[in-house]
């Protein structure tokens, strides 16, 4: 008697492979998505000084403006190491128009008398020379007399030529080397007070883009460290989709196309625009993958939500359909 066929057995492989034919069904009916949250630019504004926190004007949560205060630091420290810089600043402008300006008329004027003086000193000396000469000439004094008029004579000398040329400075002018470095003092003293006014001025911890401020990791009287974020504001009105993108889908996607977006809670799909797309995997390097495992690569991407989904919050999950 021949073997009877399994029934049993061929109906159980039927059931297998029309389930199999259903899951290909449902899978190529499945858009293919790429998976994120919404996010902002995360804004993090740094300590600049070590100092203490004396007042926080915004609270969490609220919206915030280019040019509005978040925090701000103690700055009484700095505020005098600014007047100090400011000092040494005028000191040198002083120095600088003291060697313009040139001698006052006073000081030329003693110098001219005092030349005077010294010219008179010196005829003086010359007539004694003269008469000391003929003394000597006619034997009514001796030799160290005339050796006393003529060192005398030498020295009054020298001092009109010191005055002379005490004179010839004031009225020449200051030299053109000295001006120089007077400037350059001038210019060193400009950039310092400028450097401190700076220090000062990043006390005052301010918004440099409109948005929500989320965070202040600081309280109100602690002393913040050197570059710790005093101020977190996420930046923007729309949020945008961050997402990961397979690695078959790259080539697919560049900045610019409009993509479809599904966000957690909100019934309609909301079109949306790439901004930006990585050129780089997520994770290890494709050359160091096969052709299977390359495939699981991600490329982060992000893609804007249009202006009127400005008040959706960050976080929130979302998928995008890839094409």
């Amino acid at each position: 008697m021949k073997n009877l066929p399994d029934f049993s057995q061929n109906k159980t492989l039927f059931v297998i492979l029309m389930s199999l034919v259903s899951m290909q069904s449902c899978v190529d009916n499945t858009p293919n998505l790429a998976l994120g949250t919404l996010e902002r630019d995360r804004i993090a504004h740094t300590a600049t000084a070590n100092e203490v926190v004396i007042a926080l004007p915004v609270s969490r949560g609220k919206r915030v403006s280019v040019g509005d205060v978040l925090v701000q630091l103690d700055s009484r420290q700095q505020s005098a190491l600014t007047a100090k810089a400011a000092a040494h600043l005028a000191e040198a402008q002083a120095n600088l128009a003291k060697y313009r300006n040139g001698a006052r008329p006073e000081e030329v004027a003693a110098a001219s008398a005092k030349l005077e003086g010294a010219k008179a000193a010196l005829t003086e000396s010359e007539a004694n020379y003269q008469r000391a000469k003929n003394l000597v000439a006619q034997g009514l004094v001796s030799q160290s007399n005339l050796d006393q008029t003529i060192a005398s004579k030498d020295s009054k000398r020298a001092a009109a030529h010191a005055a002379e040329e005490e004179l010839l400075i004031l009225t020449n002018g200051t030299r053109p080397e000295d001006l120089l470095i007077a400037e350059a003092n001038v210019a060193v003293m400009q950039a310092a007070l400028a450097s401190e006014n700076k220090k000062l001025n990043d006390l005052t911890i301010t918004a440099t883009r409109n948005g929500l401020l989320d965070n202040l990791p600081w309280n109100l009287g602690e002393r913040v460290t050197l570059g710790s974020p005093v101020a977190i504001v996420l930046a923007g009105d729309t949020p945008y989709a961050r997402i990961y993108v397979p690695e078959p889908y790259r080539v697919k996607i560049i900045a610019g196309d409009t993509l479809l977006i599904h966000v957690d809670g909100i019934t309609e799909t909301i079109t949306g625009k790439v901004r930006w797309i990585s050129t780089e995997p997520a994770f290890t390097p494709y050359y160091a993958l096969n052709q299977e495992e390359r495939a699981r690569l991600m490329y982060l991407a992000e893609v804007q939500l249009p202006d009127s989904y400005a008040n959706l919050p960050n976080g929130v999950a979302v998928q995008v359909e890839l094409p």
